[in-house]
């Protein structure tokens, strides 16, 4: 999958790239951001707010700077630094996706004495030239997961490739809802 015309032919499929927010797009209001005038390529953010994650009660990760990755058309996703993680609730997982940004990443299953969230968790260990400010950091899916940014409760972007995410300041609409596969 890492072949650069595959990789240039991903990147030129994407019909929307942050330049104009679309005519469906939310307008935002003071304080919101627009998930449509975030570029593509994904922009890397250190997010200074406490970001907290567990599974059925048992802490998976916590930390006070993350890297929030904001893509067109998605909530972003955050990123964690390796030292946030519980390391003793990961057990790697054969799943693998490929990010025509990012490149390769590898999963993570969550297992605790309680619960299993099975790739959970993801990470980009040898990212794509653009990305290495999150080479070996941590994503976790809020859709299976309890996570937080700061006293906030995260919404889960819908569709489950999609790890976005929803936090009050977003505005939409983003991928994974219905009606969005041609974006």
């Amino acid at each position: 999958m890492t072949d650069p015309a595959d990789i240039s032919a991903r990147r030129e499929a994407w019909r929307y790239k942050g330049g104009d927010r679309p005519d469906f797009a939310v307008e935002p209001g003071p304080g919101q951001e627009s998930v449509w005038d975030y570029p593509r390529p994904p922009a890397y953010e250190p997010d200074p707010r406490g970001v907290s994650v567990s599974l059925d009660g048992h802490l998976v990760a916590r930390s006070d700077h993350a890297i929030r990755v904001k893509e067109t058309g998605s909530p972003p996703a955050f990123y964690l630094p390796p030292e946030a993680m519980e390391s003793r609730w990961l057990r790697p997982s054969s799943q693998r996706t490929f990010c025509e940004w990012k490149g390769e990443a590898e999963y993570f299953d969550v297992v605790t004495p309680t619960a299993v969230a099975e790739a959970a968790v993801w990470r980009y260990p040898a990212p794509l030239p653009g990305a290495e400010s999150i080479a070996g950091w941590y994503s976790l899916y809020p859709e299976q997961l309890t996570c937080y940014v700061g006293d906030e409760p995260v919404k889960a972007q819908s569709g489950r490739y999609y790890g976005g995410w929803v936090t009050d300041e977003l505005v939409g609409p983003w991928k994974g809802e219905a009606g969005t596969g041609h974006w």
